[in-house]
């Protein structure tokens, strides 16, 4: 099955290492299958993943990965890549090549590019982070003073090529947040100020809501993990069904002000429903105040679409990561969330495609993604995890939709039992994991300790 890996020529250095790393597993597993069934008849269709195709374990046992040394090669080679320390230190500097300076004229990585990562490099929170300053700059050089001048001189023209420049930046800047509201800052101590107030400049230029993405983010998806109180949860929908979608992006899209604060004052958080709440509203009135008493078209480019879209946007996207969920163990971050091995998510998007190891430890650091994969490489398969590759979650909802199983299952890696499924197996088993749960199955497998 290895034939179907596509190593993308733009994949990051830490994605092609994690890609090659699975394929040589699939290779030595299937060379060692294929050893093993000479004579007798193998029927690897079942679909229905590791709990049952090699149940007593033995199977697992059988066909190890044989590459142990040179993962450990590879991580060693990329907590060097990732540590100010060693002479082998990366910073990532711009997020669509890997190695700036191989780039530039000699002339201008000595005297422009070098100095500037050793400011960079003493601005932001980590080292590695270079680029989050780069792109604050380039967000406060061009979002920023595109949007006073229509509001001060208003053309149709100007505002289509706003809405399309900020519809192109809002990925990495929504992502760069997430690494924001974790890790509660991106810069230095020492810039602590400015890093606390940017959000509140830029946030909605990239539709966000005043600290929505914190508490909705950080204070309720990560405690509830998409189980049955996650207002994002996926599991009481369809998730191949075109209307179960619509009804899960309509209701987070109109509702959430409303749920969240609910939500909150549910769970005997007052503090929270309420600064959840003023921060939506406050932003709500933001936008009506600029549009009645600065310009109401310059407010509908500026604010009101961005907001729209990347509301849209980020409901297609969750759906994605959380659109395959084992009813066995519905509450395993492995059974649960998926891994996406792509350029979109990875090189321009700060390694969100790890998403299973950040429902892990959403303290991880972007960079130490591809790293902790490698480390837990062996638990990933054994606890049936997904990883897909050349693909987002966002067409991930769309083949979703289509019902496209065949193109997700190409696009699946397998790991562990996986590796011996056919494509029809794996298409069952994908098929099984977008099921419905039905309130019984809720209640059943959620059941809490009181």
């Amino acid at each position: 099955m290895e034939e179907y890996i596509v190593f993308d020529k733009a994949l990051t250095k830490a994605d092609h290492v994690v890609l090659q790393s699975l394929a040589r597993d699939i290779k030595t597993a299937s060379s060692v299958r294929s050893r093993k069934s000479k004579g007798r008849d193998s029927d690897c269709d079942s679909g229905i993943g590791s709990e049952e195709s090699s149940s007593s374990g033995d199977e697992a046992k059988a066909f190890p990965p044989q590459d142990d040394a040179t993962t450990d090669q590879d991580i060693v080679a990329l907590k060097a890549s990732r540590n100010p320390k060693s002479a082998a230190f990366e910073p990532t500097i711009i997020l669509s090549v890997d190695d700036c300076d191989a780039h530039l004229h000699p002339l201008l990585n000595n005297y422009l590019l070098q100095p500037y990562i050793q400011l960079a490099r003493r601005i932001v929170r980590h080292e590695t982070d270079v680029a989050m300053l780069t792109h604050l700059i380039i967000y406060f050089t061009t979002s920023v003073p595109s949007a006073l001048v229509l509001f001060r001189h208003f053309t149709y023209t100007h505002a289509v090529l706003h809405f399309v420049m900020q519809m192109y930046y809002v990925g990495t800047y929504t992502l760069m947040q997430h690494q924001h509201i974790h890790q509660r800052g991106i810069l230095a101590k020492t810039y602590g100020l400015f890093d606390r107030a940017f959000p509140y400049i830029l946030d909605p230029l990239m539709g966000h809501t005043w600290n929505s993405y914190y508490y909705h983010h950080v204070k309720h998806h990560h405690v509830e993990g998409n189980g049955p109180d996650d207002l994002s949860s996926t599991i009481r929908y369809q998730r191949d069904s075109v209307p179960d979608f619509l009804h899960y992006v309509g209701r987070f899209f109109f509702l959430v002000w409303l749920d969240l604060p609910l939500y909150f004052l549910g769970k005997n958080r007052p503090g929270l429903a309420i600064r959840a709440a003023g921060s939506e509203l406050a932003t709500y009135a933001y936008y009506y105040f600029m549009s009645r008493l600065v310009g109401t078209k310059a407010t509908l480019f500026v604010y009101i679409l961005p907001f729209v879209m990347l509301r849209m946007g980020l409901m297609v996207g969750n759906w994605g990561q959380h659109a395959f969920v084992d009813s066995d163990e519905p509450d395993s971050d492995f059974r649960s969330s998926i891994t996406v091995v792509d350029v979109a998510s990875n090189r321009f998007c700060f390694n969100d495609g790890y998403h299973t190891s950040h429902h892990l430890n959403p303290l991880r650091h972007w960079r130490d993604h591809p790293i902790s994969f490698l480390e837990q490489k062996h638990t990933y398969a054994k606890e049936g995890a997904l990883v897909f590759h050349d693909i987002d979650f966002l067409m991930i909802t769309f083949r979703l939709l289509r019902k496209d199983y065949e193109h997700l299952a190409k696009c699946l890696v397998p790991m562990g039992d996986q590796i011996h499924l056919t494509m029809d197996g794996r298409v069952k088993l994908l098929k099984r994991l977008t099921r419905k749960f039905t309130e019984e199955e809720i209640a059943e497998k959620f059941r809490k300790v009181q």
